[in-house]
């Protein structure tokens, strides 16, 4: 059994269960957390200055699964690295505290005696997500004003692998 669709998950308006205390374990909802999906939140050089800075900015509240973020992340990556390597900063804003329960069902014959359906339906954690609100920035690229039309598709190629509205803020730095 492989991932369940995004559109299982995407609902924000669902109770979000995601306390997890290492210092008071026995408060925490979450026994263990799923691990992380996205290991990286900069890249690029920071150091530069650089002339623009363009931001991917959703379009409406929604839930996003960290494997799609890090999906989106890694394209957008790549497609930078091989056009202009070296000149641009790019940072992940945001980071998927919400963790995703799934009470996983049986299915077959004489599994009705098996289960016990949705009596204790908590579920188990097995993925994380980020809550995004409307207009909150999720990628920011800062770059130099002649590289604007890589950016910009870089951009595009990263609201493919997301679910959901977004658009394109563009701010000159310099």
């Amino acid at each position: 059994m492989g991932l369940r669709p995004a559109h299982t998950c995407r609902d924000v308006g669902k109770v979000s269960w995601t306390r997890f205390s290492k210092k008071r374990p026995r408060k925490s909802f979450v026994k263990a957390l799923p691990h992380n999906a996205i290991q990286i939140f900069n890249m690029g050089d920071a150091g530069k200055n650089y002339e623009m800075e363009i931001d991917l900015v959703s379009g409406g509240p929604i839930q996003l699964r960290d494997n799609s973020i890090e999906a989106a992340r890694q394209a957008t990556n790549k497609y930078i690295e091989k056009q202009i390597p070296g000149n641009y900063y790019f940072r992940v804003l945001i980071f998927p505290h919400n963790v995703i329960r799934e009470n996983k069902m049986i299915v077959g014959a004489g599994a009705d005696r098996l289960q016990r359906g949705m009596a204790k339906s908590f579920g188990r954690a097995n993925d994380r997500a980020a809550r995004i609100k409307t207009n909150q920035k999720i990628f920011m690229i800062r770059f130099m004003k002649k590289d604007f039309e890589i950016v910009k598709e870089a951009m595009k190629r990263a609201t493919r692998k997301l679910s959901g509205a977004y658009h394109v803020n563009t701010i000159a730095l310099s």
